[in-house]
């Protein structure tokens, strides 16, 4: 099952190629996580079954359009870039214990973690097998891509070095672990489709670009939204313990001054509503339902989410910036509402 993500794409024929084109991605992945072995077979379907948005997807078949988006080539980019998206969460699904994944047991908690890591690589290796049909370039591409994100997961596990300014190591750790493999969906549809080199860096400038702003949106959602209006529990990354944008900015806000960080964003003397903050964000349990709906309701009403808001702002401004000056085609409004609806979803 498809859940794409909400594209305006205006023109009707560009709406129905790029619904046709996903079809056939979703049936070449369907058959290409089909080995010889029972369960290996099992296990690697068991993700591509429970569906998704297949958003990297999307965006390797609307950087098609700049091209010659029916040249064979370009269905299975869509595939390699899916299918090295899909082994990634196998291997995050170890990393982070996850039980569930997609509204499905993981694979990790459903067998163990030792299959669910054999499964990720065996998706990896069916992706290089298809990019090796799609000449060296497109193999080196993919090892640049791939050493980006093992470098980001890398940053992500160890954490920041002492003396790192912890919002400089978030950020590159969102380049490098999200925004890498989204440029690349867009850099190969260009690619492969034969659009002009220049065309093929803006896409895949814009799409990095989207990447991360999509990853600070959904920072902004997990603290500002309700339940209702998201479908979302909100304050999960709280819950767990992860720190992500607007965190960042308030624990900011409230420490002395350094050298790493912004005089603008600092008061003289933090107000008893930052510290109770602070001490919710650094050493509360937010496990505990009430310390959680205390720490949300802070961190609503503080200008970290003004700040946070902002950046996504920004980020979308560069795609936006990128996407105008590509040719006009029906798919750079696509492009474009694309990056009106993560400015949208933001609030």
């Amino acid at each position: 099952m498809i859940s794409a993500v909400p594209v305006d794409f205006q023109d009707s024929a560009l709406q129905a190629g790029v619904l046709d084109d996903l079809g056939r991605v979703e049936e070449s992945l369907a058959a290409t996580a089909h080995p010889d072995d029972e369960l290996l077979t099992e296990a690697s379907r068991h993700l591509i079954v429970a569906g998704g948005k297949r958003f990297r997807a999307m965006l390797v078949l609307l950087a098609a359009q700049f091209g010659d988006p029916k040249d064979p080539r370009v269905i299975q980019a869509a595939v390699a870039i899916e299918l090295t998206h899909l082994a990634t969460l196998f291997h995050d699904d170890v990393m982070d214990e996850a039980l569930v994944r997609r509204g499905h047991p993981s694979v990790n908690s459903r067998w163990n973690n030792s299959v669910a890591i054999l499964t990720g690589d065996f998706l990896f290796a069916q992706a290089s097998h298809i990019l090796a049909d799609l000449g060296p370039e497109a193999v080196r591409i993919q090892a640049e891509t791939f050493s980006r994100l093992v470098t980001g997961q890398m940053a992500e596990t160890i954490g920041p070095r002492a003396g790192q300014d912890p919002l400089d190591f978030y950020m590159y750790v969102i380049t490098e672990k999200t925004g890498s493999l989204i440029a690349t969906s867009g850099r190969f549809g260009a690619l492969f489709s034969g659009a002009p080199a220049a065309a093929a860096d803006r896409i895949a400038a814009a799409c990095e670009q989207i990447g991360v702003a999509w990853q600070l949106s959904d920072d902004v959602i997990d603290i500002a939204s309700e339940e209702s209006q998201s479908g979302k529990t909100p304050g999960t990354d709280l819950r767990q313990g992860v720190r992500t944008l607007p965190v960042l900015y308030a624990l900011r806000s409230v420490s002395q001054a350094g050298p790493a960080q912004s005089p603008a964003t600092l008061s003289a003397s933090p107000s008893p509503t930052d510290v109770r903050l602070r001490w919710l964000l650094e050493e509360a349990d937010l496990t505990d339902e009430a310390l959680l709906a205390e720490a949300l309701t802070l961190l609503r009403g503080h200008h970290a989410m003004k700040e946070s808001r902002a950046d996504v702002l920004n980020w979308v401004g560069e795609a936006r910036t990128s996407i105008s000056a590509l040719p006009d085609v029906p798919a750079r409004a696509a492009f474009l509402s694309l990056c009106d609806f993560v400015e949208k979803r933001t609030g």
